[in-house]
């Protein structure tokens, strides 16, 4: 008998959730992110109040920050607390006992397992991913699961390679990364999710970058791209999607989350909307032309091309100011 977390939801029937639409700049964004996109309104929640942390994305020097949604502001939000799981038995023994207590369980597996990954990683490559498990039946080995763009089935032999049973079984220096959320017996009420979620808001603006973070991306790129040029072509991807795919999802995330305070009684917010908006969609063309320029190697069409975007961000933030910024203010 196979247990579930959410008894209604069947992968043949799954819709996901509109942030995940394919008519987006970036339907998806980043594995771990992606998963709490369709859980959340799984458990009847609205992920667009938990973005505010967006703001505070800064360029690293070589890449643009990881985003992902921090635990406290699930908590804070949703009365999700996310705990890591210890592991010192099999992964699945203790999913299993999670999900028999109602709890979700996020793991890290190999997304050479996973079929919705198929015609990019499926049975081609090993990769780290992260997961969150809503059906488990050992003994039939199979598994429904959120990852990417929604929720998806597998069996059989992936059943035993995520898992690394049986054939797939192999020594490892450490054990998967794994969590488990703890829910709440009750979501709490609309009008106070909004206020807390436009508090946090507030807190993380005051917490940005100082400096424009587009602008400090665009006086390196063509020099990085340069370098990039010169690795194989596998390599290209991975800098891209940690440049201009970090930068222009997140952007695009924290739109919807200004659309979300803007139609739920907060002060309307087309404006920054807007410029976030352009800066997912300039990153997006920037890709394209990134692409070009590491074939052709020319690169001094880069930094102009990303003008939009830091004028964007100039005008992003400035409006935002204008209506949230408050010094004092320290995030929760």
């Amino acid at each position: 008998m196979a247990d579930k977390i959410f008894p209604g939801l069947d992968p043949a029937s799954y819709v996901r959730h509109a942030l995940h639409s394919a008519e987006r700049d970036w339907p998806e964004t980043n594995c771990y992110l992606d998963v709490w996109l369709e859980v959340l309104p799984a458990l009847g929640l609205p992920p667009e109040a938990c973005l505010a942390y967006s703001v505070m994305q800064d360029f690293e020097g070589d890449q643009f920050t990881f985003f992902k949604v921090p635990l406290e502001d699930l908590e804070s939000l949703y009365g999700l607390k996310v705990t890591e799981l210890a592991i010192y038995d099999r992964v699945e023994i203790h999913v299993l006992e999670q999900i028999r207590r109602g709890r979700l369980s996020l793991v890290e597996v190999d997304s050479y397992f996973l079929p919705d990954t198929q015609g990019v990683g499926y049975h081609q490559s090993h990769g780290k991913t992260t997961i969150a498990i809503n059906r488990l039946d050992i003994e039939n080995r199979t598994m429904d699961y959120f990852h990417g763009l929604g929720l998806h089935h597998l069996e059989g032999d992936d059943f035993d390679g995520v898992f690394q049973r049986d054939a797939h079984a192999r020594d490892l220096p450490f054990l998967p990364y794994t969590e488990f959320v703890k829910l709440p017996e009750a979501n709490i009420g609309a009008s106070e999710l909004v206020e807390r979620s436009q508090a946090l808001l507030a807190a993380y603006l005051a917490k940005r970058p100082e400096h424009n973070p587009v602008a400090a991306f665009a006086e390196v790129f063509p020099c990085q791209v340069e370098e990039v040029a010169e690795r194989p072509f596998e390599f290209f991807h991975l800098y891209a999607f940690n440049t201009l795919r970090q930068l222009g999802a997140n952007f695009e995330l924290f739109s919807a989350h200004l659309d979300w305070l803007g139609r739920n009684g907060v002060v309307r917010l087309d404006a920054p909307a807007d410029a976030a908006r352009r800066i997912s969609t300039t990153c997006k063309t920037v890709q394209f032309q990134l692409a070009r320029a590491v074939m052709r190697k020319k690169f001094d069409k880069l930094q102009p091309a990303l003008e939009p975007a830091i004028t964007a961000w100039d005008e992003l933030t400035s409006s935002l100011d204008d209506r949230f910024a408050k010094p004092s203010c320290e995030a929760a």
